[in-house]
């Protein structure tokens, strides 16, 4: 986390959590330390698209569905959410939890590597919520910035990698190295592309909030 722990401890108690299914899916996961966003990202999420009201939104990483059930609550009349992922047992909990939430005519998925699957598709989205392998971040930009609308949003979550992302390179483990640079090279390209009104949060893991504000 990147916050004290009593702060933390703290907003997990002002917080509230999801209700009914959604709720169910949530409690369950952070129990099996299921990898969704945490709740503090939750209610961020809620918050912009609480205002933004999509028609469009695409996911990168379904993961178990937990984040697309969430904002399929936020979609403006006969919205719908394109989500992608590849991996076998989070698609199988996927289906099981979008039926569950009756979600199945609001919520599309694409199995697939989304480094294979953007670059085919051609629809504009009012929102992206990027969360998926962390080093694919910077490979997957290019894309995420041509598929949004102008106006539009990209979310991308953990993108502090628990603080580790202002050391220095020699300071990470070799191992750890690759995804360092490519994480820091994601966010300068964010924070300087003249496409995008850039804000980076420290909520979470961090979480960079981006406006695409042209088509440059």
């Amino acid at each position: 986390m990147l916050t004290d722990d009593y702060l933390q401890n703290y907003l997990k108690e002002v917080l509230p959590m999801c209700d009914g299914i959604l709720g169910e899916i949530q409690k369950i996961s952070y129990e099996q330390d299921v990898p969704i966003i945490p709740n503090e990202v939750v209610r961020l999420l809620s918050f912009i698209l609480s205002i933004k009201k999509p028609k469009r939104i695409l996911e990168i990483g379904a993961a178990v569905g937990f984040s697309s059930g969430l904002m399929s609550k936020f979609l403006s009349d006969g919205g719908k959410i394109t989500t992608i992922d590849r991996f076998d047992i989070m698609i199988e909990q996927f289906r099981e939890n979008r039926k569950k939430m009756g979600l199945e005519d609001k919520i599309e998925l694409i199995e697939g590597n989304a480094c294979e699957v953007l670059p085919r598709l051609s629809e504009k989205f009012d929102v992206i919520f990027l969360d998926a392998a962390k080093g694919q971040y910077i490979q997957m930009l290019p894309d995420c910035i041509r598929l949004l609308e102008t106006g539009g949003i990209l979310i991308a979550d953990d993108v502090l990698q628990n603080g580790n992302i202002a050391k220095k390179r020699e300071e990470i483990p070799r191992r750890q190295r690759t995804i360092h640079t490519r994480m820091r090279n994601f966010l300068w390209e964010i924070t300087h592309n003249d496409a995008l009104e850039t804000s980076i949060l420290t909520i979470g893991d961090g979480v960079a909030l981006c406006c695409k504000v042209s088509d440059i």
